[in-house]
């Protein structure tokens, strides 16, 4: 019974403290990227406040997301260090009760927090992203189109009248709608036609509208059209794989974009590498618990206890450098999506389990 009551007051206290951080890590990111946009949109006319903070609350979700491992880790960190400096988990251990029987709560509900996170917080992310993107496009275009090179997202098609590279500076709604649209037209013989720029396109059966085109020929003036239309052979399917992100797609219907990816031969690495990451944040969130206990339960008579801190910080800053390298090695196909995602929960993991055992049974 007494544990019992222990758990639940270890755990309580471990997640009040990740949610605390989380907030205020959400402020903080909120803030700077409020006032990011506004500095952007300060030039623009009939552009409200309001608007703009609207647009960061559904860009920041996504940041969030990212940095959730840390915010775990903090709060850990902190909870652990409240219990040592009150002497609480001096009482605890004169009860017979070990460091792995008090890490364990925090160990469950970090579990719990990351199937939360992927279940639910991850489809609510992504739909918010989709809607900020929207929002985006309505505060920085003007209306006119204009030439977008070297950003955004591409695309090639042939047809029978020749060869067309499309880009895109945004997508939205999973590449259904795309803005900022510059096209590069060839014929059968690979002899350049024409540049064609439009304020937006979107794709029906068999061909691409344009609205608000302007044309560029080699021997002809400028010609500016309402609406255009391109042949195109590309699938609903295939637009929808090469100008979404995976970051836009919600755990639950990443399974459908893999599969759809490799029936049109599209890469399927990102979205391999997003959907097996999402199943692993589970395990990285007790992993990074594990890291936290292994340098929080010093007691604080014994001193040394920022030096302890700083090194679990820098193993937490470490282990996301790991995985930024297990993630480009992965979407560059050098390291199989599976073996990408959960190294650093491995790697994380392990070493807060041997460095834990190393104080307490070493």
């Amino acid at each position: 019974m007494v544990t019992t009551i222990l758990a639940r007051y270890f755990a309580a206290r471990f997640v009040i403290a990740s949610l605390a951080t989380f907030a205020a890590i959400f402020f903080l990111v909120i803030t700077v990227d409020y006032i990011e946009l506004m500095r952007r949109a300060s030039s623009l006319p009939n552009v409200s406040g309001l608007f703009v903070a609207q647009t960061a609350l559904f860009r920041v979700p996504l940041t969030l997301e990212k940095l959730m491992p840390f915010c775990i880790m903090i709060g850990a960190m902190v909870s652990f260090l409240a219990l040592s400096r009150r002497l609480e988990l001096v009482i605890a251990r004169a009860a017979g009760i070990s460091a792995w029987q008090f890490t364990a709560p925090a160990l469950i509900s970090a579990l719990v927090l990351g199937a939360l996170a992927t279940a639910v917080y991850n489809p609510v992310t992504a739909d918010m992203l989709e809607r900020a993107k929207g929002m985006e496009t309505k505060i920085f275009t003007d209306g006119t189109p204009s030439v977008q090179e070297g950003a955004g997202f591409w695309i090639n098609q042939s047809t029978s009248e020749g060869q067309s590279i499309i880009n895109a500076a945004r997508s939205q709604g999973q590449g259904t709608l795309l803005t900022g649209m510059t096209v590069f037209r060839y014929d059968s013989s690979g002899t350049f036609r024409e540049r064609i720029e439009a304020r937006e396109a979107a794709l029906e059966p068999g061909r691409w509208v344009f609205k608000g085109v302007r044309r560029y020929k080699l021997e002809s003036p400028v010609v500016e059209e309402d609406t255009w239309t391109l042949s195109t052979t590309l699938t609903l399917a295939q637009v929808r794989n090469s100008f979404s992100t995976p970051e836009t797609v919600s755990f639950w219907q990443l399974p459908d974009y893999i599969k759809s990816s490799e029936n049109s031969g599209q890469a399927t690495a990102g979205y391999r590498l997003q959907y097996q990451k999402l199943i692993a944040r589970p395990f990285l969130l007790a992993a990074m618990v594990l890291l936290a206990a292994a340098v929080s339960l010093r007691f604080f008579r014994f001193g040394g206890v920022q030096k302890m801190v700083l090194s679990g910080v820098a193993a937490g800053f470490l282990l996301y450098v790991l995985s930024k390298v297990t993630d480009d090695l992965s979407k560059a196909e050098l390291m199989h999506p599976l073996a990408a995602a959960w190294l650093p929960v491995c790697v994380g993991g392990l070493s807060g389990f041997l460095a834990l055992l190393y104080q307490e049974d070493g």
